[in-house]
């Protein structure tokens, strides 16, 4: 009889030990390792670069710095706007470092690279920096997120917009890179849908300098609208220049596809004044907007966050609940869980991660004030409409992606 005790309760404590063990081993190594892969040295710094690091150790310390019972730890670097760099990392990161997942890659030809990298391992990629709509649609992937804007948005609303406001006439001075080259498509299309007429594009090397051959082409044109498929440095490059040449000034609108709080910080008010532009993100928007804005400018030298910067502190947010809820760091597991989780915090209210990897948000139409309604630093944008999430994005079932069910 006692004998019979002992071994039952021998069992009992092996199953015990052993499930016990299965739980904890779920997250490998008991770390969950987090990678910022961004621009700290060229044109995207300013919208990114360590500002997104900072953004994504908020959340962390927010979370209470483990998860799971796991630590979680953070790691970053610079993929310099190059792909072959990018990839070098991000297989170094997932391969040898125990990264589970790396965050924001701007860039677009850098993401898709390391995308297609995280796909091939089971690891997560969450986008915010890239702009290309092709990351959720036929580049997708059922570890990867796209989580602040991309070209799609970003066309139908400034596009639409300016159409509607009868600049019919278009001409593209775009980014010769994928990012560029998707820019220019979706706006393209939104154009057209809208009635207008694209009567000419040039690509321009990225990066650049100087522009003054392509804004002189535009300005011959006789476009309505130069629509600039560019960003962060060559946006501002492209912009000041073009008011060296007066083009404003001479009858035609200047459409900036892409333009980030970091941009127009560093033009002015008085060259970018008036500007149309689409954004998924604004500090000035509401008690919870500005909250974070503070507590991220207190850190950053008084700098107000960008979209892409309040985007990482959203998503590494989501991305640790996940793994909480799921007690596990495998790649789809997490991502699945994020899928049935709307977003629902100061940068979205009632987002949807869709099978295809696009996070579903409300949109921003904006313009720039003038330096006579500016109030203080940073107050830049008046808000001209709020597009709905689902007016705003691709819909699903036209983006190609093999994932989704047809």
């Amino acid at each position: 009889m006692t004998f019979k005790l002992t071994l039952a309760a021998v069992t009992a404590a092996v199953v015990a030990a052993i499930s016990a063990g299965a739980a904890q081993a779920q997250i490998t190594d008991n770390v969950v390792r987090l990678g910022v892969l961004n621009d700290q040295s060229g044109i995207y710094t300013d919208l990114s670069g360590p500002g997104g690091v900072d953004a994504a150790r908020m959340a962390i310390e927010d979370f209470g710095g483990t998860v799971a019972g796991a630590k979680i730890e953070l790691v970053s670097a610079d993929h310099q706007n190059k792909p072959d760099i990018g990839s070098n990392i991000a297989n170094q990161w997932y391969d040898r470092d125990g990264v589970d997942a790396i965050f924001d890659v701007p860039t677009s030809s850098v993401a898709l690279a390391v995308q297609n990298i995280a796909k091939e391992k089971g690891k997560v990629m969450i986008d915010h920096g890239a702009a290309t709509s092709d990351l959720t649609g036929k580049a997708c992937s059922p570890t990867g997120i796209h989580w602040t804007y991309d070209t799609y948005a970003l066309a139908n609303g400034t596009g639409r917009a300016l159409v509607e406001q009868g600049a019919k006439k278009w001409y593209f001075i775009t980014a010769d890179y994928a990012f560029g080259h998707a820019l220019e498509r979706d706006t393209s299309n939104a154009v057209t849908a809208a009635g207008g007429e694209v009567v000419g594009t040039v690509r321009s090397p990225f990066p650049s300098t100087d522009f003054s051959s392509f804004l002189l082409q535009a300005q011959g044109s006789g476009a309505d609208v130069i629509g600039l498929a560019n960003a962060g440095g060559d946006t501002v490059n492209s912009i000041k220049q073009a008011a060296e040449f007066g083009i404003t000034q001479g009858g035609q609108k200047l459409a900036s596809l892409l333009v980030f709080l970091s941009d127009v910080h560093s033009l002015g008010l008085d060259v970018a004044q008036g500007l149309v532009l689409t954004t998924g993100f604004y500090w000035d928007l509401n008690d919870e907007t500005r909250a974070f804005a503070k507590r991220f400018g207190e850190r950053n030298g008084g700098k107000m966050p960008t979209m892409v910067q309040a985007g990482i502190y959203s998503s590494v947010m989501h991305y640790l609940k996940a793994v909480e809820a799921t007690k596990s760091d495998d790649g789809k597991t997490v991502v699945d869980q994020m899928k049935k989780t709307p977003v629902n915090d100061f940068f979205a209210k009632g987002g949807v991660i869709r099978e295809d990897g696009r996070m579903v948000h409300d949109m921003y139409l904006m313009q720039i004030k003038s330096p006579a309604e500016s109030k203080a630093p940073y107050d830049y944008y008046k808000l001209l409409a709020t597009i709905p999430g689902d007016q705003a994005f691709r819909p699903m079932d036209k983006g190609e992606c093999p994932l989704v069910t047809k």
